[in-house]
């Protein structure tokens, strides 16, 4: 099943319920806008390369389109239009005035330098700077892009447009970025992952957690949770990873992170693959890396009470079904990866006001809206019998298919 087949899968699951005709499920799927685009620029030592870059723009019924663009050799348009549907509900489920967007160039960015990463980005903007910008569709981070890539983009859109810092999100600090955007999305996992544990009435302290993933929401994520008391016993990366049974020291492990950029060598625990790390024996399993890691083979084996899905995408339908007939509780990645977009809408808030906010104020604001959006998924949830994706999902695509009924056709 293609990612986009995914997404519209759990989309009819919820419509069903909500009782949607067909011709309002197929407005709600259809994207506003698929571009393909030629992206073409100078090698380093002269020769020409051409790849090819997307941009999907799916639902703009509650405000400008919203997403990150995405670098990496396995980019293609499947992959981009079901990540900008899963957008459009994302954006709603928090009840921020975006619609969903995506995109991304199919490159692998370790085989550039940096001034051909440069040169890459400039020319992806030149050819999209007409149909993005701060009321229109707003860019952001993604996997192989970073907040100097936004920096760039932001320098190119400008060449065409004049000053305009919220024609995207992500930026440097000092560039107009926001206080807390680089932690936003492990931070809002760290928050759900405490705010489900309080539901079920399970103590923070010595909750067991294991990681699949050590990038930036992985390592946030297992920062905050860390600093809450719990336990975090297992992480990996596309390296390989390590367990320990009796806790991993997080602050000292992520300072061997930095420093090393990979999780060999840091001394303490046992190796462990992903594989494994997926069926360990936890109280939490957090899937924080790609998608599609969680499938029908080895969902009968996990251990973990509860799935908190800090990346997109990363458990299949069929791995669904089975963890529902275990009482496995999941956590969608459309409410617990979420807070990235918020404080992302925070930043384009603050560029609009030309007004900057301290960073406990992002916080307190992020919180705020996650929780929030939290609770309402969990009233959905019980009122209707349903799981919380199943809840989300209603939630989302409730709030855009009223939004698309009184703005009109």
């Amino acid at each position: 099943m293609s990612s986009y087949e995914t997404a519209c899968r759990y989309f009819d699951d919820a419509a069903r319920l909500m009782g949607l005709s067909a011709n309002m499920r197929r407005l709600l799927l259809t994207p506003k806008r698929e571009i393909k685009a030629q992206v073409t620029f100078e090698r380093d030592n002269g020769s020409i390369e051409t790849s090819i870059g997307f941009r999907v723009q799916h639902n703009s019924a509650r405000g400008p389109m919203k997403g990150g663009l995405r670098f990496h050799h396995d980019v293609d348009e499947d992959e981009v239009l079901a990540l900008a549907t899963l957008m459009t509900w994302k954006t709603a489920v928090v009840n921020i005035p975006y619609g969903g967007a995506k995109g991304g160039i199919a490159v692998n960015v370790h085989d550039l330098s940096v001034g051909e990463l440069e040169r890459m980005t400039r020319r992806f903007v030149d050819e999209l700077h007409d149909v993005i910008g701060p009321d229109k569709d707003i860019p952001a981070p993604d996997m192989g892009t970073d907040a100097q890539v936004m920096a760039w983009i932001m320098n190119q859109y400008q060449k065409y447009h004049g000053f305009n810092p919220a024609c995207v999100t992500g930026k440097p600090v000092e560039l107009h970025g926001a206080e807390g955007r680089e932690e936003a999305t492990g931070r809002g996992t760290g928050t759900l992952t405490l705010a489900l544990l309080e539901r079920m009435r399970c103590p923070v302290a010595g909750t067991t957690i294991a990681l699949q993933g050590f990038g930036n929401v992985g390592t946030f994520a297992a920062q905050y949770l860390y600093e809450k008391g719990a336990k975090i016993l297992g992480v990996t990366d596309a390296q390989g990873g390590l367990w320990n049974p009796e806790g991993i020291d997080i602050p000292r492990l992520l300072e061997h992170h930095a420093e090393h950029g990979h999780l060999d060598g840091f001394g303490e625990g046992e190796p462990i693959d992903n594989d494994s790390l997926l069926v360990s024996e936890v109280d939490v399993l957090i899937p924080a890396a790609i998608g599609g890691v969680l499938t029908a083979e080895n969902a009968p084996h996990v251990r973990a009470k509860y799935i908190v899905e800090a990346a997109n995408g990363p458990t299949t339908p069929e791995a669904d079904e089975i963890f529902e007939k275990r009482d496995i509780i999941v956590l969608p990645d459309i409410l617990a990866n979420a807070g990235g977009v918020t404080v992302s809408y925070f930043e384009w808030v603050q560029n609009r006001q030309h007004f900057r906010w301290e960073l406990s104020r992002v916080r307190n604001e992020l919180d705020k809206i996650l929780l929030d959006s939290f609770g309402k998924v969990c009233k959905i949830a019980e009122d209707k019998k349903v799981p919380l994706r199943v809840a989300s999902y209603l939630l989302g695509i409730g709030r855009v298919g009223r939004a698309t009924v009184l703005g009109g056709i």
